[in-house]
C-alpha cells in the first residue's frame, strides 16, 4: 500500500470516528413509585450530557429508604430522588450519601434546605393533608372535620383510610401531625380512639387513594384519606371526561395536615459522581423544577419557578401546618412509631 493511500486511510479513520455519537453514560436514579417527569425534559439533560437516565421505582418513600440503606454496600443506583424530612435524618445516620454543593442552592430558601454538609438537597415540597370526597358529604349531610379531634365522633366512623407510617412518607407525615396536635404520649390516645372509631389501615397512598378513596376508584369504602392539599388539583388535570371543577378538597384547618419537604442525594459509592452531580444541578433547575407540579403535583422549591394556575385555583395550602423539628423527629421517629404498631396492632 503506497504511502498516499496509508495517509488517505487513517484520515478516513478519523472522520469516521469524529462523526460517531460520543459514548452514553447510563445513571441510575432510585425513586418512590409517584415520580414522573416529562419525556422531554429528561430528554433535554440526556442530550446535553450525552447519558441515558434509568429511573428504578423502588415503592413508597419509607420503602425506597429501607432497600438504599440494605445495598449501601452495592448501591443500586447512582442518586436517590424522594426522601423527605420525615426520614431524613435515618438516611444521614445510615450515611449514604455524599455532599454536593450545588451552586443553585443560593436560590433555594433556607427553610428548605434541613442538611448543613448539603448531603440531601431539596427539591419539592407539599402538604400532607386528609381530602375528602366532596360528594359523599353533601348527599349525606355531613359536616367536614374542622379538626383532628373532630375524625373521633361517632359520624365518622369507618370514613378515613390512612397509610402505615412504617412504610409510608404520608403515612408517618400525618403521624407526626397528631404528636405536633396531641402531644407525647396524647397522641396514642388519640389513635386508640381512631381505631375504635374504624379507622382503615393500609401499607401505601396508592392503595389508600386509588383502591380505598370514593372519590378517586369511584367504589372505594372510604370517602376521606390522607392525601396531599394539591390532590384535588390533580383530579382536575386528569378529569376524564374534562371537569370544571374538583371532586375533592383538602382539610386545611389548624394542625390538620404536615408540610413534607422531598430531597435528592448522590448515592455514597456511585461510579458516575460528576453526571450525578449535574443531575442534582438539573433536579434545582427552572426546567425541572416548573415540570414538577403537573407532573407530581408538589410545589418547586426554587422560587424561580412558575406554578400553574390549576393549582391556585385547586390546590390550597395550610396557613397553621403542624411542624416538628427535624432533631426532635430524629429522637423520637422510630419509638412513635413503634408504639403506634402496639396501639393500632395489638
Amino acid at each position: 500500500m503506497s504511502k498516499r493511500a496509508v495517509i488517505s486511510l487513517l484520515t478516513l479513520c478519523l472522520l469516521l470516528a469524529a462523526c460517531r455519537p460520543a459514548q452514553e453514560t447510563k445513571l441510575t436514579v432510585m425513586t418512590h413509585d409517584s415520580f414522573a417527569v416529562s419525556e422531554a425534559v429528561i430528554a433535554a439533560f440526556e442530550e446535553e450530557h450525552q447519558a441515558r437516565v434509568e429511573f428504578l421505582a423502588a415503592g413508597d418513600a419509607g420503602a425506597v429508604l429501607n432497600k438504599a440503606i440494605l445495598t449501601r454496600s452495592a448501591p443500586l443506583a447512582d442518586v436517590l430522588y424522594g426522601l423527605d424530612n420525615t426520614f431524613l435524618s435515618r438516611a444521614l445516620e445510615a450515611d449514604l450519601f455524599e455532599p454536593s454543593d450545588s451552586p443553585l442552592l443560593d436560590r433555594i430558601p433556607e427553610q428548605f434546605q434541613l442538611d448543613a454538609e448539603h448531603r440531601a438537597l431539596p427539591v419539592d415540597y407539599a402538604d400532607v393533608c386528609i381530602n375528602y370526597d366532596r360528594a359523599y358529604f353533601s348527599e349525606n349531610g355531613l359536616e367536614v372535620p374542622a379538626s383532628l379531634a373532630d375524625l373521633l365522633r361517632p359520624e365518622y366512623n369507618g370514613l378515613l383510610v390512612v397509610e402505615n407510617p412504617s412504610t409510608s412518607s404520608p403515612g408517618l407525615a400525618f403521624l407526626l401531625a397528631s404528636v405536633d396536635t396531641f402531644g407525647d404520649p396524647g397522641y396514642l390516645d388519640f389513635w386508640s380512639a381512631l381505631r375504635d372509631n374504624g379507622v382503615v389501615v393500609v401499607d401505601g397512598w396508592d392503595t389508600a387513594y386509588y383502591t380505598n378513596f370514593s372519590a378517586s376508584s369511584g367504589r372505594g369504602p372510604q370517602p376521606m384519606v390522607v392525601s396531599y392539599a394539591s390532590s384535588p388539583a390533580a383530579e382536575v388535570v386528569f378529569a376524564d371526561p374534562p371537569a370544571t371543577e374538583s371532586p375533592t378538597a383538602s382539610i386545611l384547618a389548624p394542625g390538620t395536615c404536615f408540610r413534607q419537604v422531598e430531597f435528592a442525594g448522590i448515592l455514597r459509592g456511585t461510579q458516575n459522581r460528576r453526571l450525578a452531580e449535574r443531575f442534582i444541578d438539573f433536579l434545582l433547575s427552572v426546567q425541572f423544577q416548573q415540570d414538577m407540579p403537573l407532573q407530581m403535583f408538589v410545589y418547586p422549591v426554587n422560587p424561580d419557578a412558575v406554578v400553574p394556575d390549576v393549582f391556585s385555583q385547586w390546590a390550597g395550602q395550610p396557613e397553621q401546618p403542624a411542624s416538628l423539628d427535624a432533631e426532635t423527629i430524629r429522637v423520637n421517629r422510630d419509638r412513635w412509631i413503634q408504639a403506634w404498631s402496639e396501639v393500632m396492632f395489638p
